[in-house]
C-alpha cells in the first residue's frame, strides 16, 4: 500500500510539475468584440492610400458562424499590417518547446498574396509594423500565380533572414487549414499541416544559419605540371587513305536549268550546291586514356577560420509580439485560431477545440454552396438556349444594352450569327 501510494504521488507530482511549466504565450479566437483593443493596426501605407481594412468575419461558409469568426482582409490590391502583443509581455523560448499554430482560409479563391504571420522581436513599434520590420520567424502560406504555392518557414539568426533549403508545398483551396511550426531545443524544426506532419529536420542542415566547418584552402594552388585531360588523341591512329577525296558539297545532279533562263542577261547557268552524302568529315583520331592522368585537381580542405559553433540557434532574443503583414492580390483571407505556447500537447488540444471541430461541417456548406452555384448556372444556361431572344427577333440592336455580362454578350452575338448565317470571317469579327 504504501509502495502504491509513493507511485501516486510521484506520478501526481510530475503532473503538476508538467503543468506549472507549459505556458500559453499568446492565444486568439476573436469570439469576443474587443479584439481591436488587442491589435494594433499599423498606420504603413496610409498616407499612400493603399492599406487595406481589417474586419473580423467567419466568411461565407464556415463550420460554426460565432467560433470561425477570424481577421479578414477586405479590400483588393492592399497592404495589410497588424499586431497583437503578448499578454504577460516578453517571452523567452531559451530550453523550451516554441510552437507556433493559426488558420488559414483563402475562401476567396487567391491568385496571389501572403497568408503567413510573424514573430517579432521586443522592441519594435506596432504603429509602424511594416515589411521593412525585423522579425525572429515568418510562416505560413505563400501563393503567387503557377510558381509560387510554399510554406514559408524563414528563421532570423544573427540580423539575417534565413529561408529553409526545402520547398514546403502549401494547401491551395478556398477551405480552412491549419498551420503549425514547432521549434524544438534540440535545434530541429517540424512543419504541420492540417496535424499532419509536412516537413522537419535540423535547424544546422535545413537553414543557412552558420558558415561550413571546413573550406577549401584559398591559397592552394594547382602545381604546373597537373594533367587535367583524362583522354587524349591516340598517337598511333592514322587518316585512312582517301579519306578527304569527297568534297562537302557537291552540283546537284538533279537541278535543271530553268526554260525563261536568259544566259545574255542572267549570266551563265550554274546548278546549285548540296552535300555531299558522300563526304566524311573532318577526320580525328580516336581518343584513348590519358596515361599521365592524375585525376580532377581539387585544393585541400582546411577548417573555417569564420565558423563559430553554436550549440542554440533555436533561441530567438524575447519574443512579444505577434504580426501579419502581407499583400494581397485578392482579399478575403480569414486568419484565425492563433496561438503561441510552449506545449504541443496545449497545441493538439486547441485545435481539436477549433479548427478540427469546424472543418468537416465547413466542407459540408461549402460543398452545398458550389453545388447549388453550379444548378442554377446550368439552369440559366438551359433558360438562356430555350428562350427565343425577342430583340433579336426584331432585329433590335441593343445587345451592349441588354447584356449583362461578357460572357451574354458574346452569346447574344453568336445566337445573331446563327440566325443570320453569315459565317464570314469579317462578319464573325465585327458581331464578336
Amino acid at each position: 500500500m504504501a509502495r502504491l501510494l509513493k507511485i501516486f504521488y510521484c506520478a501526481l507530482f510530475f503532473f503538476s510539475v508538467t503543468c506549472v511549466f507549459s505556458e500559453v504565450i499568446f492565444k486568439e479566437e476573436f469570439a469576443d468584440g474587443d479584439w481591436e483593443k488587442r491589435w494594433v493596426v499599423s498606420e504603413w501605407k496610409q498616407k499612400e492610400g493603399t492599406a487595406g481594412k481589417w474586419s473580423v468575419s467567419a466568411g461565407n461558409f464556415y463550420g460554426d458562424s460565432k467560433r470561425d469568426k477570424g481577421l479578414k482582409t477586405s479590400e483588393d490590391a492592399r497592404f495589410y499590417a497588424i499586431t497583437a502583443e503578448f499578454p504577460n509581455g516578453p517571452w523567452s523560448n531559451d530550453g523550451k518547446d516554441l510552437i507556433v499554430q493559426f488558420s488559414v482560409k483563402h475562401e476567396q479563391k487567391i491568385d496571389c498574396g501572403g497568408g503567413y504571420l510573424k514573430l517579432l522581436p521586443d522592441g519594435i513599434d506596432q504603429k509602424t509594423f511594416s515589411g521593412d520590420t525585423d522579425y525572429s520567424i515568418m510562416f505560413g502560406p505563400d501563393i503567387c500565380g503557377y510558381s509560387t504555392k510554399k510554406t514559408h518557414v524563414i528563421i532570423n539568426y544573427k540580423g539575417k533572414n534565413q529561408m529553409t533549403k526545402k520547398d514546403i508545398k502549401c494547401e491551395t483551396d478556398q477551405l480552412t487549414h491549419l498551420y503549425t511550426l514547432i521549434v524544438k531545443p534540440d535545434n530541429t524544426y517540424e512543419v504541420q499541416i492540417d496535424q499532419k506532419k509536412i516537413e522537419s529536420g535540423s535547424l544546422y542542415d535545413d537553414f543557412p544559419l552558420l558558415p561550413p566547418k571546413e573550406i577549401s584552402d584559398p591559397n592552394d594552388k594547382k602545381p604546373a605540371d597537373w594533367v587535367d585531360e583524362a583522354e587524349i588523341p591516340d598517337p598511333e591512329d592514322a587518316k585512312p587513305a582517301g579519306w578527304d577525296d569527297e568534297p562537302a558539297q557537291i552540283t546537284d545532279p538533279d537541278a535543271k536549268k530553268p526554260d525563261d533562263w536568259d544566259e545574255e542577261n542572267d549570266g551563265e547557268w550554274e546548278a546549285p550546291l548540296i552535300d555531299n552524302p558522300s563526304y566524311k568529315g573532318e577526320w580525328k583520331p580516336k581518343m584513348i586514356k590519358n596515361p599521365a592522368y592524375k585525376g580532377e585537381w581539387k585544393a585541400k580542405i582546411i577548417p573555417n577560420p569564420e565558423y563559430v559553433d553554436d550549440p542554440a540557434v533555436y533561441k530567438f532574443p524575447p519574443l512579444r509580439y505577434i504580426g501579419i503583414e502581407v499583400w494581397q492580390v485578392k482579399a478575403g483571407t480569414i486568419f484565425d485560431n492563433f496561438l503561441v505556447t510552449d506545449d504541443i500537447q496545449e497545441a493538439q488540444e486547441f485545435a481539436k477545440k477549433t479548427w478540427a471541430k469546424s472543418k468537416d461541417k465547413e466542407k459540408k456548406m461549402f460543398d452545398e454552396m458550389e453545388e447549388a452555384k453550379k444548378k442554377k448556372e446550368e439552369e440559366g444556361r438551359n433558360k438562356g438556349e430555350d428562350k427565343p431572344d425577342a430583340a433579336d427577333e426584331d432585329g433590335a440592336e441593343d445587345d451592349d444594352e441588354t447584356a449583362t455580362s461578357e460572357d451574354d454578350y458574346v452569346k447574344k452575338a453568336a445566337r445573331k450569327m446563327v440566325k443570320s448565317h453569315d459565317f464570314s470571317e469579317d462578319a464573325e469579327k465585327d458581331e464578336l
